[in-house]
């Protein structure tokens, strides 16, 4: 068989095209380039986070975890195995189907209450995931006000530009956290068109927070409704853990707050919380929600303990959590590490290269038995390849003291750039 190479890199064998060497050609193209991603197979232990066991083949070792987004460590809670576990023995463990068909459970309607009332709104909607959350509410708002215009920040994830995209709505992209670029796009639309704002309080990969206050200042001015993906920020930030927004004092200014179970609620789900109205609109025409099998009870009642837990007793967690991620920053800006500046719990590191990076997180995993996964494009633009560390309440002096050790060792063998 001989074969012919499109302009693509398409793979044409003499009878047609072959699949398995396009394939296999464009697997190739992403590990020259670094960007090839291997899984690390680990094995949790409860009460023991965030170490566990790590799984090559036939062998095993304990590591640490420094890159999990279970941010309190609530995935161990006992009291959100235990509901989670009371539940299966009550009601089994699936859903029985889509919601609008036999899948709408107590558990279901328990925890949407539970949201409704961490964020202050008068209604919420859950989804299988935060980014089935971004994709269909999105796409489900703007594509259906006729004439609406999106703006969306240039950082924001992959599950709100998949929305912005399949709304089929203008889009208009403004400057990331830049308040006059996105002013400057507001006075070019019309006064009387249906305009939505989108954008994040915490962007995961730089660390920084969204000036809130003053994108609603200016959806008041414009007449624009506002839309905030607090993924990274609920359960973490505010009195009672509703995210940035209510720490700032803003969340009453927010038409549509998204979160995620996944993260700081250590189970799995995203959601909106709304008005009843904009809820209900959402819930009849959203096909990512219409047309998919709801979560299994038995996680929607752990996610409601969660909530619960981390709202009404989280706050000891949130402050420890603040003070562990301001430690390691300040130990690895001691160390000479190129730390990037972060205002929040997230603690990027800078290395700039995919192949180095690549060759950083091995290392570690390797020969400290620290696990740190690489984050190369097209998580973040290609030459700001970097480690993105999430420090727990639960992460111990020890921990990063053999952390901190690791990298200098590690910066100093492979010769990279230290912070200037």
């Amino acid at each position: 068989m001989y074969y012919l190479y499109g302009q693509s890199g398409d793979c044409i064998g003499k009878n047609g095209m072959d699949y398995e060497g396009f394939f296999g050609n464009a697997i190739d193209k992403l590990k020259a380039e670094g960007r090839y991603r291997i899984f690390a197979e680990l094995e949790r232990h409860v009460g023991d986070f965030p170490h566990a066991t790590r799984h090559t083949g036939d062998e095993t070792n304990e590591i640490t975890v420094w890159c999990s987004n279970d941010y309190l460590g609530m995935g161990q809670h006992p009291d959100v195995l235990a509901a989670m576990k009371d539940t299966v023995d009550q009601v089994g463990a699936g859903s029985g189907g889509t919601r609008n068909i036999s899948g709408t459970t107590h558990q279901h309607v328990v925890l949407e209450r539970e949201i409704a009332e961490l964020h202050r709104k008068e209604a919420a909607l859950l989804f299988t995931s935060g980014y089935v959350a971004n994709d269909a509410a999105l796409a489900t708002l703007a594509g259906n006000m006729p004439g609406c215009v999106l703006l969306s920040d240039e950082f924001n994830h992959a599950s709100m530009i998949a929305g912005v995209r399949h709304s089929g709505a203008e889009k208009r992209i403004f400057k990331h956290n830049d308040v006059e670029d996105l002013e400057r796009l507001l006075l070019e639309i019309e006064p009387g068109r249906p305009k939505i704002i989108v954008f994040e309080s915490v962007y995961s990969m730089d660390g920084d927070i969204s000036p809130i206050s003053e994108i609603c200042d200016l959806a008041d001015k414009y007449g624009a409704m506002t839309y905030i993906d607090e993924v990274h920020a609920v359960g973490m930030y505010g009195p009672r853990g509703g995210g940035v927004a209510e720490r700032d004092g803003q969340m009453g200014r927010i038409d549509v707050i998204q979160g995620t179970l996944a993260k700081a609620f250590g189970v799995i789900g995203g959601y909106i919380a709304a008005s009843q109205k904009l809820v209900d609109f959402v819930r009849s025409n959203a096909s990512g929600f219409i047309f998919t099998t709801s979560l299994p009870p038995a996680v929607a009642a752990a996610a409601a303990a969660s909530v619960r837990h981390v709202r009404d007793h989280g706050q000891e967690k949130r402050d420890l959590h603040q003070e562990r991620a301001a430690t390691l920053k300040r130990m690895l800006a001691d160390a000479g590490l190129p730390v990037m500046p972060s205002v929040s719990h997230i603690v990027p590191i800078m290395i700039g290269d995919p192949i180095l990076c690549k060759q950083v997180t091995d290392d570690l995993v390797e020969r400290y038995g620290i696990y740190v996964q690489p984050i190369n494009y097209p998580t973040v633009p290609k030459g700001t390849e970097r480690l993105r560390l999430t420090p727990s309440p639960i992460h111990s002096d020890d921990d990063m003291d053999r952390l901190v050790h690791a990298l200098r060792e590690i910066w100093g063998r492979l010769e990279l750039k230290w912070a200037a």
